[in-house]
Formats: structure tokens, C-alpha cells, sequence
């Protein structure tokens, strides 16, 4: 296909992580040279232990913090795919500093060594964090409102200095807003650990869940697969509509929580029957949390040609899978 990436140089940051490393993978078996920067606060040794004997493969394991580790790592890249990031809300509510050290400072020092390597194209993680406040329903790109965190915050500054860029150094640039991607290698331990694989963990050790709330909150999941998409789309766009901008990267389908956790129930049920008599509990609303999150991909779909390929449903169902044979099979 003529969107997917191919015999590039490319650096992914965060490459250890649930979107990096399956970004890695896909690259390397269409015939790119990958670099893989990550620090492993949160990214996974065993998400690219795989990759280490692929003569087409580097690791840096560095912080995006080290202007000097950023420019290393862009050295004679093409395309940078950043996606390194310190990600959850309730963490950087509690520990606002380093969110912003990683998020901001460190988005700072690996645009502006994209900038000084001449980067062709810098592709990044943006977040639905950042439409806010704004109720509007769907999300729309040029909608949004208040920042709800410090998160939110570092994120919308991430796009704020993305466009600068543009504007002064005539670099290309394309965002990302991401609304909660789940698939496999997603890691379901620790406080801050993602809904769907903190839900398939409960249920494994037949324990409930906590749904915040009543339940009736809403998101937007996102299958890794379609991710990898909206990336190499983005890296590969010669349409200049389509540059220096931001995207809604979704399915654009909405799923409360209870929803989703009576369909992991249920797939997880086929695997082992008991895990069907779970019981569901519910517990109280976080802070920070929006109620509910559903992108328009309108734009997208138009500027990109992004066309998400799996719907909650399949993706779910892929990722128990996953998740079955390595934790279970």
C-alpha cells in the first residue's frame, strides 16, 4: 500500500511501549531502519527483546530529558515518530513536575533535534486529553477546551510548540489525538495501568474490576492496528493540506465502561467459564476524569485517508486473545 512506510530511516521514541512497539515491528518487516529510544519507566524490555537481533534494528536506551541522547538519536533519521510520553492522568495530578519534565521539556528537546538532524517529517502523540472541558460531542480538532490536568496540559502545549515550529523553521509536522488506544503488549500491571488490561487482569484472578462511577462514562477505544495506520499515514502524507496539523485518531464509536466491562467479561467467559460469574463492582468518579469522549475522524479520514480497520468489538476480542496465551495459555 502506498500509505505504509518502507526502506526509511525512522526513530521511534517510546518504542517500548504499547503504540512504539508494535510501530517498531510493523516498520521492520516493511524493510525500515528503526531506532528505538526509550527510557523504560514505563515501556517494556520484553516488548522489543524480539527486535534486538534484526540487523535493522537499534536500541537507545536514554531519556528524552538528555538534549544530547534526543540529538543522538535523530542522527541521519527521516521521519521521527514520537510517541514517548508520561502517560495518566491521576499520576501527573500527583506528580505534576515529571509529567512536565517528560512531556514538555523532553517533547521540546527531541522537536528541536528533529530540527537540527533536518527530520523530513515529525510525526507525535497528541491526546483527546487535551479537548478538556468542552462538551461537545463529537470531538471536533478546532474545538476544545479547558485542560482538566496536568496531563492535558503538557499535551496541548505539545501541539502549541508543534506549530510554532512549522510556522519558524518550516518543519513538518503532523499530531496525533489519541483516544484510549488498548491492544496487545498493553501492560496490565501498576497504579496507572490502563483500563482494558487492569479489567482482564481482575478477571483472570476471577476478581472484579472497579468501574468508576456508575458506569455510564463513555469512551472512545481505539485498536492498536489502527494506530499503526494514522502513524504511517501521517509519515507518508504528500498531501501539504495534511501537514502541520492535528488529527482525531479513533474509531469513532463510544462504549461506556460498563459496557466494556460485560465484553471482556463475556470474551474472556469463552476461555474459561467461571470468569463469566465475576461480578461487576462499581466505585467512585475519578478526578479529572471527562465524562464522556467521542472523535469526529471526519478530518482524518479526508486529509489522510485514515480508514480504521477494527471496531471495539474485534479489537477486544483480538486482545484477549493476546492476553489468554500470555498470561494464561
Amino acid at each position: 500500500m502506498h500509505w505504509k512506510v518502507t526502506n526509511s530511516k525512522i526513530l521511534v521514541t517510546g518504542g517500548a511501549g504499547l503504540i512504539g512497539s508494535n510501530l517498531c515491528e510493523e516498520l521492520l518487516k516493511q524493510n525500515n531502519d528503526v531506532v528505538c529510544l526509550d527510557n523504560f519507566i514505563t515501556g517494556k524490555r520484553e516488548n522489543v527483546d524480539a527486535f534486538l537481533s534484526h540487523l535493522k534494528f537499534t536500541l537507545i536506551e536514554g531519556d528524552i530529558r538528555d538534549l544530547e541522547t534526543c540529538k543522538k538519536a535523530c542522527e541521519e533519521r527521516t521521519i521521527v515518530l514520537h510517541q514517548a510520553a508520561l502517560g495518566s492522568v491521576p499520576r501527573s495530578i500527583e506528580n505534576p513536575f515529571t509529567t512536565h519534565e517528560i512531556n514538555t521539556t523532553g517533547f521540546l528537546n527531541m522537536i528541536m533535534s528533529a530540527k537540527e538532524a533536518d527530520v523530513k517529517r515529525f510525526v507525535y502523540a497528541a491526546s483527546s486529553s487535551t479537548y478538556g472541558d468542552s462538551s461537545n460531542l463529537p470531538k471536533v480538532e478546532d474545538v476544545i477546551g479547558k485542560p482538566l490536568s496536568p496531563y492535558a496540559i503538557t499535551k496541548y502545549v505539545n501541539e502549541l510548540y508543534a506549530s510554532v515550529c512549522a510556522d519558524i523553521y518550516g518543519m513538518e509536522t503532523v499530531g496525533l489525538r489519541y483516544f484510549n488506544v488498548f491492544g496487545r503488549r498493553q501492560d496490565p500491571n501498576g497504579m496507572y495501568a490502563a483500563v482494558i488490561p487492569k479489567f482482564i487482569e481482575r478477571f483472570l484472578d476471577y476478581e472484579s474490576p472497579v468501574v468508576n462511577g456508575g458506569g455510564d462514562f463513555s469512551r472512545d477505544f481505539t485498536y492498536i492496528d489502527n494506530v499503526i495506520q494514522a502513524n504511517q499515514r501521517a509519515a507518508t502524507t504528500t498531501n501539504s493540506q495534511a501537514i502541520n496539523t492535528v488529527y482525531n485518531v479513533a474509531y469513532g464509536a463510544k462504549t461506556t465502561i460498563k459496557e466494556l466491562a460485560e465484553s471482556l467479561r463475556s470474551g474472556l467467559a469463552k476461555h474459561d467459564p467461571r470468569i463469566g460469574d465475576v461480578e461487576i463492582k462499581f466505585g467512585p468518579i475519578r478526578i479529572g476524569d471527562i465524562p464522556h469522549s467521542l472523535a469526529s475522524i471526519d478530518k482524518a479520514k479526508s486529509l489522510l485517508g485514515y480508514s480504521p480497520e477494527y471496531d471495539v468489538i474485534e479489537g477486544l476480542k483480538l486482545s484477549i486473545d493476546w492476553y489468554w496465551s500470555n498470561f494464561r495459555g
